[in-house]
């Protein structure tokens, strides 16, 4: 019998399947269309220290082979979620991975890990230290666009710098998710791994502007938005393979995984697991789809283990 069973820091996964942060919600929204038990793990929408009402609408749009969001971090603030949607997550029976991030002060990464840190049936953190969409990534002034600053995943020393110290308030799993708007991914994947992180996520969305030629106005409110789904796996893919082959890190790929044979080629590239996003929207039966074709693929090539296959392309 295949084995499809793996390990991401001290968190150990029966599958390698789970789901994207900010697609599943908080899982409840999905209970009546799979079966929550089958999964690898449950990541949660992202959660920040206070009430976020995020984004203004228009904050989706279709685009060629993907989506574009520029949702905002909605959320209900650490409080709200402790008290209304932890009770549902921490009674499944399957590893919960609580995504977190900040708003505009990376102290308050600080106030959440140590929240959380208390949590005995919390499986481990994501730092969502990546999202393209804290508000409009461009300001008007006058007639010129002025860039805000970097995000922290845009920077290999404020990478490191916030890992290094979230570290010392936790000996949960971490897992960093990178940002793939940057000139080389390898640099902050290091300075990630070197300042303590058990885990990289591969990747966020890429920034990306959709336009009304009608209107001539962009078709997200905040002008840019984050695109993902099948349009961004090669350039995903690539990032994962270069991620695997200079880091020695357990990596999450990510990036417009849509069925088993696209969930595949991130293990081929170095993957240890996988998380599916955009596809739950379209299918909310794609990740228990995936699990049954990972197997039936391993039994077809006579494969013991998931971990047999991962990094095995041939250059």
């Amino acid at each position: 019998m295949s084995n499809l069973g793996v390990n991401i820091g001290k968190l150990k996964l029966k599958n390698p399947v789970m789901v994207a942060s900010g697609t599943f919600g908080y899982a409840e929204e999905f209970k009546d269309f799979i079966d929550l038990k089958k999964l690898g793990a449950i990541v949660t929408k992202t959660i920040t220290l206070k009430p976020h009402l995020g984004n203004p609408p228009p904050r989706t749009c279709e685009s060629p082979s993907g989506l574009i969001n520029s949702i905002g971090l909605e959320n209900p603030g650490i409080d709200i979620f402790l008290k209304e949607k932890w009770p549902f997550l921490e009674k499944l029976g399957v590893p919960i991975i609580v995504s977190i991030s900040s708003l505009n002060n990376p102290e308050e990464f600080i106030f959440l890990v140590k929240r959380l840190d208390k949590i005995k049936k919390l499986a481990a953190i994501e730092l969502n230290i990546s999202c393209p969409n804290l508000g409009s990534q461009f300001s008007v002034f006058g007639s010129r666009f002025i860039q805000k600053p970097k995000l922290i995943a845009q920077d290999p020393k404020a990478t490191y710098n916030l890992i290094k110290r979230l570290r010392k308030f936790t000996q949960k799993t971490l897992i960093a998710k990178l940002s793939p708007n940057v000139t080389d991914i390898t640099e902050v994947a290091a300075a990630a791994k070197e300042a303590g992180t058990d885990c990289i996520s591969l990747v966020n969305t890429f920034l990306a502007l959709a336009i009304d030629v009608k209107t001539q106005r962009p078709k997200i409110a905040t002008v840019t938005g984050g695109l993902s789904g099948p349009a961004i796996r090669p350039i995903a893919l690539r990032m994962v393979y270069e991620v695997y082959q200079k880091v020695k890190i357990p990596i999450i790929g990510m990036g417009g995984i849509i069925d088993t044979f696209s969930a595949l080629e991130f293990f081929i590239a170095g993957a240890s697991s996988i998380a599916v996003g955009t596809a739950n929207l379209i299918n909310p039966e794609i990740t228990i789809e995936i699990i049954e074709g990972l197997k039936e693929y391993l039994k077809k090539n006579k494969i013991k283990s998931i971990k047999d296959l991962i990094g095995t392309l041939k250059v």
